[in-house]
């Protein structure tokens, strides 16, 4: 349970995340008010949480407001469908009739709830007297909505997930097989109120397993509408870990040219305490520092060549690497530039990358030459 509900709360925090920074969107509200309701269900269920609310509200209420949630959970899972639909006309006008449906099923079931005495509505599913009508009806009632709102949710993420691409398509599949076995899950116990209503018994072992289909379906669930977000999440933070370490490793070239031409060196836009904060952003320090490097180099490129250079090309790093530090110690000693500044052609490619690929390796030179 702990496990589910900590599922739970991670897919929440990444859908309000995303509701922050885009409040209007109607699909992604829905997904949110979903994940919201389900989560909110899972603390009222567990003992703790279920005894505080029935000794204030009296014995069965917490049952009775868990069940109404987990309506409004899958009512608003069938919204963003809805709301994402082509037509947003006809989606909307369909969602006020869904709204409809759940309430008057919300209402039936805690007119049920209410119709009889609370001590015999007291206890848990498996342990329930479903020879009562009312009993039955509240179970099978809120199941058979459950079964109804969650298979076609399946449906249509099973459409959605033919027409999308890797990454989306994986996480709508795994969100389909976990609603998929959600309704499967929700079905069987509609039949197993039906079978304990007629007063047959049913085995402890089948209860037990719908129960675990239903936790994990959930987990399968909330796992497949965080995929593709969870996945560009590890893509940012192995982007932001390599230019962490890309910058840490240009430090000895920097180091050298910054000395050289502290000119160079870039300055905040502003004194602003945000803008000082955002320069310290790793992205900003990397690009940064890979532009300080470059007018470094173009600076100090007439130390460099040779009086038949028109650029350095074919000069592995190491070589590069003794030409800067000779270059470095002429400017020291204050001597004059040779000749004109002239920009570096690169022996690894001109694309950015190689550049970059270059930079560093001539600054692990310099590191190890140290």
């Amino acid at each position: 349970m702990e496990l589910l509900l900590l599922g739970l709360l991670a897919a929440l925090v990444w859908k309000l995340y995303q509701l922050k920074r885009s409040p209007h969107d109607a699909p992604l509200r829905s997904v949110t008010l979903c994940l919201v309701c389900a989560a909110l269900s899972y603390p009222v269920a567990m003992p703790g949480g279920a005894s505080g609310v029935d000794t204030v509200a009296g014995h069965g209420t917490a049952k009775l407001i868990q069940n109404v949630l987990l309506l409004l959970a899958v009512h608003f899972l069938m919204c963003f469908y809805l709301y994402s639909s082509a037509d947003e006309g006809a989606g909307r006008r369909r969602a006020r009739k869904e709204a409809a449906v759940v309430a008057v099923v919300a209402v039936a079931i805690t007119v049920a709830a209410e119709s009889v005495p609370r001590e015999v509505f007291a206890g848990s599913f498996s342990t329930a007297d479903m020879t009562i009508p009312q009993i039955a009806f509240f179970y099978g009632g809120a199941g058979l909505y459950l079964t109804y709102a969650l298979g076609m949710a399946c449906r249509w993420t099973r459409r959605y997930a033919r027409m999308s691409r890797r990454p989306h398509s994986t996480g709508l599949w795994m969100a389909a097989v976990g609603l998929g076995a959600m309704a499967a899950a929700c079905a069987i116990r509609a039949v197993i109120v039906a079978v304990r209503w007629a007063d047959v018994d049913v085995p402890e072992r089948l209860m037990a397993a719908v129960a675990f289909l239903l936790v994990a379906s959930i987990l399968l669930f909330a796992a497949g509408i965080t995929y593709s977000g969870a996945r560009a999440r590890i893509s940012s933070l192995r982007l932001w870990l390599r230019h962490r370490r890309d910058h840490r490793r240009l430090a000895p070239l920097w180091e050298l040219l910054a000395e050289a031409y502290p000119q160079n060196v870039l300055r905040p836009a502003s004194p602003a305490a945000l803008d000082r904060w955002r320069a310290r952003g790793v992205h900003r320090r990397y690009h940064r520092r890979i532009v300080e490097c470059r007018d470094g180099l173009v600076d100090i490129s007439p130390y460099l060549l040779d009086e038949d250079d028109s650029a350095v090309l074919g000069i592995d790093s190491a070589e590069l690497a003794a030409r800067l530090r000779r270059a470095s110690a002429r400017i020291g000693e204050g001597l004059p530039a040779p000749r004109r500044a002239v920009p570096l052609a690169m022996a690894m490619g001109s694309d950015r990358q190689s550049d970059v690929t270059q930079l560093i390796a001539v600054s692990d030179a310099l590191r190890d030459a140290a």
